[in-house]
């Protein structure tokens, strides 16, 4: 029997026109949002939930997170066996979903497993769009392997590898194929240097733009698209020549490049909130301490590239890029964007460009007929007061994925 909820009364978050529908009335069956109206609906079959000073708001989406960065210390991850890194990565799922993000976008690490797991009830956790194990070239940022490290651990890619080491037209393409093969929803690639790689700076570019192309190839002919890290100008205006859709950090982007972006309608999805948990508490959690002053360094470029990027009409989405007990702080996102973005194309960011970017327009990241149901009843208004979204214990009195309840205290 097909389940059925009606919430009545409610004051619906339109996040593309940035404002609350007030007094409307939600229909759910299933796992679909079957009917939003101003008016009061009939449906005997269902469960009313009284949504009378509240709001009610699509499922958050994040789309830069590592689910199997249990630990912030990458290197370690890859010696941990792939059953103990899922178990571990559980928790994470739980946490995400809890906070009211109901679909995430992994970059790197996740697999099918995971996903499918997430998917048939095994886990509980977000819809997880993911994209195996980065693409990173020898010595680039997903080759995790120090200067007298010559295993080959990173040329394949299992849970808790955030890379997969490949070199030459011929070889990316082979493993661009293989992780599309294994049920990727997009492609990742490292297009710069990092925080977290041993052996590159920051600012170097990585991958030919014959190799670059060559993977945007295969993910266009598979119907997807590929997204890649990237920090400087340099890296940011190659891989967006080349094709790519979606630039990950972008913190020292400058304004030729950014009118590039806004050009080729690509996505930019800065991660201020790791950087602020990173500088806190990392090293205190496990993040190596040798990495400590990149991390300085892009911390302070980070409100600039993205005041740079919004200023140009850059489409921006939503992401954290947290690591280890550090996901905790998943919604600081929020509030760090204040500093240049207002409340509404924040929440933008987490809903409909989040949306726009995953190819689900009209799925997710909407209250709208024949989305998918994933809704938050919230006490309060987020456009008042966003940090409602950041204290769920306290304020989110539903949260539902695919119909299904996940929190209900209504």
């Amino acid at each position: 029997m097909t389940t059925m909820f009606l919430f009545a009364n409610c004051a619906v978050l339109d996040a593309a026109q940035g404002r609350l529908l007030e007094g409307h009335h939600v229909l759910v069956e299933g796992n679909r949002i079957k009917e939003v109206s101003d008016r009061p609906l009939k449906a005997t079959a269902a469960r009313m939930i009284e949504g009378r000073g509240r709001t009610l708001m699509p499922g958050l989406c994040d789309a830069h997170v590592h689910v199997a960065a249990v630990s912030p210390d990458l290197a370690a991850l890859t010696k941990w066996a792939p059953s103990y890194v899922t178990a571990r990565t559980a928790e994470v799922l739980k946490g995400m979903l809890r906070r009211g993000f109901t679909t995430v976008r992994d970059a790197g690490g996740a697999d099918y497993g995971l996903a499918d797991a997430i998917a048939e009830g095994y886990l509980e956790g977000p819809r997880l769009l993911f994209s195996g194990p980065a693409l990173s070239q020898t010595g680039g940022h997903g080759d995790q392997r120090g200067k007298g490290d010559n295993s080959t651990d990173y040329f394949c890619g299992c849970v808790g590898t955030l890379g997969r080491v490949c070199d030459g037209v011929d070889a990316v393409r082979r493993v661009a194929r293989d992780e599309l093969r294994k049920g990727a929803t997009q492609i990742k690639i490292m297009a710069s240097g990092g925080i977290a790689s041993p052996t590159d700076h920051i600012a170097n570019t990585q991958y030919s733009l014959e190799e670059i192309t060559a993977i945007v190839e295969e993910a266009t002919a598979a119907r997807t698209y590929v997204m890649a890290h990237a920090y400087y100008p340099n890296a940011i205006r190659r891989a967006i020549e080349c094709g790519v859709r979606s630039i990950e950090h972008g913190n020292f982007i400058d304004e030729p490049t950014a009118r590039l972006m806004v050009q080729k309608q690509a996505f930019m999805v800065p991660t201020l909130s790791t950087y602020e948990a990173l500088a806190r508490e990392g090293v205190a959690m496990g993040f190596p301490p040798a990495f400590a002053d990149k991390v300085q360094w892009v911390r302070g470029a980070a409100l600039t590239g993205l005041e740079t990027a919004h200023k140009a009409g850059v489409a921006i989405a939503y992401g954290t890029d947290l690591l280890g007990a550090m996901h905790r702080h998943q919604a600081l996102e929020f509030t760090l964007r204040r500093e240049v973005q207002t409340v509404a194309e924040v929440i933008q960011g987490a809903t409909v460009n989040a949306a726009a970017l995953f190819n689900r327009v009209g799925e997710v990241g909407v209250v709208a007929p024949g989305a998918l149901a994933d809704l938050l009843l919230v006490d309060g208004d987020p456009y008042r007061d966003i940090t409602v979204l950041q204290r769920p214990e306290e304020t989110f009195r539903v949260i539902m994925k695919d119909g299904a309840m996940v929190v209900d205290q209504a």
